[in-house]
């Protein structure tokens, strides 16, 4: 049985791989984003089983199968909470949720080797797997974010923030006033939390809000360089993978 993990982030793909070791099976290859893997995908015959992270550092794992027809049982490993798990329930695909349990993991691969006699595949709708996650029904968005200042507590209303960006491992949001603030989540988790019709990721570091755009310049490599009302502080541009998301969402 020829196994695949995709997962970020490397120490999370070790540990997966040692415990499937200690279950008797081996997974050969380890690829860690979404660029990585399209590249393997195309270069190499497909396994028959991948354990899939749902955030990549480099976007939605779901964005490998719009370039690669999957031909592989997937288990999906994710830390997205039971809420929007219904997009796994719906589709009745596998999943572990993250910490990854010894013996959930066991009995996840029970069940696939009690599907391989019959040799049959679950139909995978990854477009509406990715809109169940982004944007499940009722949804409800941050409407505000706490952030420290000194020793006191500052709330910040969703309207007033311009952009979400990272910087030296830590993410930040800036504010229609000009001042930035650190706040204590991730980009990666960001992806669920902010309201798509306003937000949107543009690359691995900002998510910019649609009412704070200035202007849109065309950029070297097929890019875009962003120009917001207030934030200054480094150049905003579009990622040329994004570049076609992007114009649909403003439209």
């Amino acid at each position: 049985m020829k196994v695949l993990i995709i997962e970020d982030e490397k120490p999370s793909a070790r540990r997966l791989k040692r415990m499937l070791e200690a279950i008797g099976v081996t997974a050969q290859t380890m690829l860690h984003s979404v660029e990585e893997s399209i590249d393997w995908f195309n270069n190499n015959q497909h396994p028959d089983l991948i354990f899939l992270d749902i955030q990549l550092s480099d976007g939605l794992s779901f964005e490998i199968f719009e370039q690669v027809e999957v031909k592989s049982a997937i288990i999906f490993t994710t830390a997205y909470d039971e809420y929007a798990l219904q997009a796994f329930k719906l589709n009745s695909i596998d999943y572990l949720l993250k910490p990854i349990d010894d013996q959930d993991l066991e009995t996840a691969v029970t069940k696939y080797k009690a599907r391989l006699p019959q040799k049959t595949n679950i139909a995978l709708d990854f477009d509406d797997i990715k809109k169940l996650l982004v944007n499940p029904i009722d949804r409800v968005y941050k409407k505000r974010f706490s952030v420290k200042v000194g020793q006191h507590i500052k709330l910040v209303n969703i309207d007033d923030v311009e952009c979400f960006y990272s910087e030296n491992k830590g993410t930040y949001l800036y504010t229609t006033e000009g001042r930035n603030y650190l706040i204590d989540t991730s980009l990666e988790a960001l992806e669920i939390e902010l309201e798509p019709e306003t937000f949107f990721r543009i690359n691995r570091k900002f998510f910019i809000n649609i009412n704070a755009i200035k202007d849109i310049i065309s950029y070297t490599n097929s890019r875009l360089q962003i120009k917001l009302n207030h934030y200054k502080e480094a150049e905003v541009i579009v990622a040329r993978e994004r570049v076609r998301d992007f114009k649909d969402w403003l439209e």
